[in-house]
C-alpha cells in the first residue's frame, strides 16, 4: 500500500544523489526500474522501460560502456549490478532481435501525430543521425537520411567488430526506424553529390549533420609512410565490409583503448586463406580485431600504464586471454623498415602521460629504446571528422579540434537551421552519448521549426507501508553473476564472445539491486510520530552501520544551519541548555552511499519516526 504525498519538478542534483544510474545515463534510462522488473519476472515491462528513451536499446545491450554501472550504489557494497547485460537479456526477448512487428512500434511509442509537412535532412546514419530521425518522424516531420556509404549504420556497422555487435542486429535496429517512415538515400556524399545550399533549395527547412569521425589520426614519427603501416579505422572498415586484409604473422597495434584491442583480436583470429580518451577507445578495438583476422603474434603498444588504461577491464582481460602482448608505458619512437617496407617499431619507456596540470604531455626515458619486430603496424590513436565539404560561404564555424562548433544546449551550429551532434561535434565518444545528441538535436529542430513538443519529468514521492516493504532473500550476499562467454578455442572469425544471461541468472542478478529510489525518511510529523525518544534502536539494528545518533557539539554549524535546525524541531532533537541549546542537542546522521534499503530501521522504530519512501519519475509529453 502506498500514499502519494507530493509531486514536484525533477531536480538534477537531487536525482544524482538519489537515483545515480538514471542521472549517469546520457538518455536518462531508468536502469533501476527495468532491473527491478526483471527481478520480478516482468520482462516485457522491463523492455518497455529500457526502450522508451533509447531507439538503440538492443545495440546498447551489447556494446554500451555502461556509465550507469560506474555509479551504481551496489558497487559501494561489492560490485555494481550488471545493468548492460540485463538490458541485453530483455531486448533479446522483446527487442528487434525478437522479430517483433516493427510496424506497430510507432503507434506504441506515441499517439498518432498529424503530419507537419516540413522536411528535415539528416546527414549520416549512425546512432546520432538515426536517433534524431526516430524522434523527428514521431513528431510528424518528413525526414530524409543521407548516407555516404553503401550501408546504413555508420561506425556501428563499419567500426565495431562483428564479434561484439552482429551486423544483422544493427540492420534490424536501423530498419525498425526506417519502417516508421524515414527515407534513406545511400551513396550520397555531402560536398560531392549535394551541398547544404542544395538541401535548402530542395525544401529542407532544417539540417542535422551527424557524419561521425571516420578519419584516422596520423602519427608524426619517422617511417609512417612505409608499406605495411595501416590506419585503425581503415582496417576495421575493410574487415567489416568483408575484405581480406593481409597482415602477416606479426602485428603491432599502437594505442591503448578498446578499438585497439578489437583490431588486435580481430587480426589474430582471421582464419587462414574529449581527444586523449578517443585515442584510447580506438586502440583497444584495433588490437582485438587484429588477433581475430590474420595475425599469429599480436603486440599492443600504449603510453598508459596498465592501471591507467581507460579501456574496460573486461576488454583487456579478454585480450590477454587471447595471447595479445600488451606493452604498457611505452611510446612509439620510429617505425623501422627495409626497402620501404615496415619491419618493426622502436619504442621508448613512457614515464608519464600527463603533466602536473593534467594536459596530455608524454615524457620518455632516454636510452630505453627497444625494437619490436612486425610484418604490419596499425595506428589506432584516434579518429577525426572529414570536414572538406564545408566552405566559408556555409557560415559554419569549426573548432581548433576539427569539430563543428555547436551550442551545447541546442546543438545548433553558427548557421541558423543547421545542427550538428555526435562525433563530428564532440569528437569520438560512446554510442549512447551519440544517441543522446540525436534526441537533443531532434527536440531543438522541432522548436526551431515552430513546434513546442517537450517532455517534462516530475517526481512523485510515495510513502510505503513499512511492514510490507521487503528486499529479496539473500540480496545482500549474492555476488555479481558472471556473463557467460565463448570458450577461448572457439573465438575465431566473427564468433561472438559474450553469450548473455539465461532467465534464471538474469533474475538472480537483478535481485541484487538495492532499489536506490527507495529511501528512509526520518520524520517528526504528527502523522508519523511526534518525537524521537533517542532509543538508538535504528542504530543498533542497521546491518551496514550507516546510521549514527550523536551530539550537536561534535559539529561546527553556521548560523544559517542553526536556524534550519531550530525551525525543524520535529526532525532535530534540541537540548535544554539556556546558554547553548546545540551543546546538548542530538542529530541523526545517515550515510546514503552504503545504505542497502533493508527497511529494518523503520520497522524497529517504536514511535514511527522513520518511514520508507519511494519516488516515481512521471513523464508528461505534450505536442503542439
Amino acid at each position: 500500500m502506498t500514499n502519494t504525498i507530493q509531486t514536484h519538478d525533477v531536480n538534477s542534483e537531487w536525482l544524482k544523489r538519489n537515483y545515480p544510474c538514471f542521472s549517469a545515463c546520457p538518455v536518462n534510462t531508468e536502469a533501476g526500474r527495468y532491473v527491478n522488473l526483471i527481478a520480478q519476472g516482468r520482462f516485457e515491462e522491463a523492455y518497455a522501460v529500457a526502450r522508451r528513451p533509447n531507439p538503440f536499446a538492443s545495440i546498447c545491450g551489447r556494446i554500451c560502456s555502461a556509465p550507469c554501472e560506474d555509479v551504481c550504489r551496489r558497487g559501494e557494497l561489492d560490485e555494481p549490478i550488471s545493468i548492460r547485460a540485463l538490458k541485453r537479456f530483455v531486448t533479446e526477448r522483446f527487442g528487434v532481435e525478437s522479430l517483433i512487428d516493427t510496424r506497430k512500434m510507432k503507434e506504441s511509442l506515441l499517439p498518432q501525430i498529424e503530419p507537419k509537412n516540413k522536411k528535415v535532412a539528416i546527414i549520416g546514419s549512425g546512432p546520432a543521425g538515426m536517433s534524431a530521425a526516430h524522434d523527428l518522424v514521431l513528431n510528424g516531420y518528413d525526414v530524409t537520411v543521407f548516407e555516404a556509404a553503401d550501408v546504413a549504420g555508420g561506425m556501428l556497422l563499419l567500426g565495431i567488430p562483428e564479434y561484439r555487435l552482429p551486423r544483422e542486429l544493427v540492420s534490424m535496429e536501423i530498419n525498425a526506424i526506417l519502417n516508421m517512415g524515414v527515407e534513406l538515400q545511400l551513396r550520397s556524399v555531402l560536398g560531392r553529390d549535394f551541398s547544404l545550399k542544395d538541401l535548402k533549395m530542395n525544401g529542407y527547412e532544417a539540417v542535422f549533420i551527424a557524419i561521425g569521425a571516420h578519419k584516422s589520426r596520423e602519427l608524426n614519427i619517422e617511417g609512417v609512410q612505409f608499406d605495411g603501416v595501416l590506419r585503425g579505422v581503415d582496417f576495421l572498415l575493410n574487415i567489416n565490409l568483408g575484405y581480406k586484409v593481409d597482415l602477416g604473422d606479426k602485428v603491432i597495434v599502437i594505442g591503448g583503448g578498446n578499438v585497439a584491442l578489437d583490431v588486435a583480436r580481430t587480426a589474430a583470429r582471421q582464419e587462414p586463406v574529449e581527444e586523449v580518451a578517443s585515442n584510447i577507445t580506438e586502440a583497444l578495438d584495433v588490437a582485438r580485431s587484429a588477433i581475430r583476422f590474420g595475425a599469429r603474434d599480436v603486440h599492443l603498444v600504449c603510453l598508459e600504464s596498465r592501471d591507467e588504461m581507460p579501456a574496460s577491464d573486461i576488454e583487456i582481460e579478454e585480450a590477454l586471454e587471447e595471447n595479445i602482448h600488451i606493452h604498457s608505458s611505452r611510446g612509439p619512437q620510429r617505425i623501422v623498415g627495409k626497402n620501404g617496407v615496415a619491419t618493426g617499431l622502436e619504442t621508448l619507456v613512457c614515464s608519464s602521460v600527463f603533466d602536473e596540470t593534467g594536459k596530455f604531455n608524454p615524457q620518455f626515458e632516454a636510452g630505453s629504446n627497444e625494437i619490436i619486430e612486425a610484418d604490419s603496424i596499425i595506428l589506432a590513436i584516434g579518429q577525426s571528422s572529414e570536414l572538406k565539404f564545408l566552405s566559408p560561404k556555409d557560415g559554419i564555424e569549426v573548432t581548433p579540434r576539427n569539430t563543428i562548433k555547436v551550442d551545447r544546449e541546442t546543438l545548433e551550429t553558427t548557421k541558423p537551421g543547421v545542427f550538428a551532434g555526435g562525433d563530428v561535434a564532440f569528437g569520438p565518444r560512446i554510442a549512447i552519448e551519440a544517441v543522446a545528441d540525436g534526441r537533443k538535436a531532434a527536440a531543438s529542430i522541432n522548436i526551431y521549426l515552430g513546434g513546442k513538443s517537450h517532455e517534462v519529468e516530475k517526481l512523485q514521492i510515495n510513502v510505503l507501508d513499512t511492514f510490507d516493504f521487503t528486499q529479496y532473500e539473500d540480496f545482500e550476499t549474492t555476488h555479481r553473476q558472471k556473463i557467460p562467454v565463448l570458450d577461448i578455442d572457439r573465438r575465431i572469425g566473427i564468433a561472438q564472445v559474450e553469450l548473455g544471461y539465461d532467465e534464471e541468472t538474469a533474475i538472480r542478478e537483478a535481485k541484487r539491486c538495492l532499489r536506490c529510489w527507495v529511501n528512509t525518511e526520518f520524520s517528526g510529523t504528527e502523522k508519523y510520530g511526534s518525537e524521537c525518544i533517542l532509543c538508538g534502536g535504528c542504530v543498533d539494528i542497521c546491518p551496514e552501520n550507516c546510521i549514527e545518533l550523536t551530539r550537536f557539539h561534535r559539529f561546527d554549524f553556521d548560523e544559517g544551519m542553526k536556524e534550519i535546525f531550530e525551525e525543524s524541531s520535529g526532525n532535530f532533537i534540541l537540548g535544554e541548555s539556556p546558554d547553548n541549546p546545540f551543546e546538548l542537542g542530538s542529530v541523526m546522521i545517515k550515510d546514503e552511499t552504503i545504505c542497502i534499503r533493508c527497511g529494518l530501521c523503520a520497522k524497529r522504530c517504536p514511535t514511527d519516526c522513520i518511514r520508507m519512501e519511494s519516488f516515481d519519475i512521471i513523464k508528461e509529453f505534450s505536442i503542439v
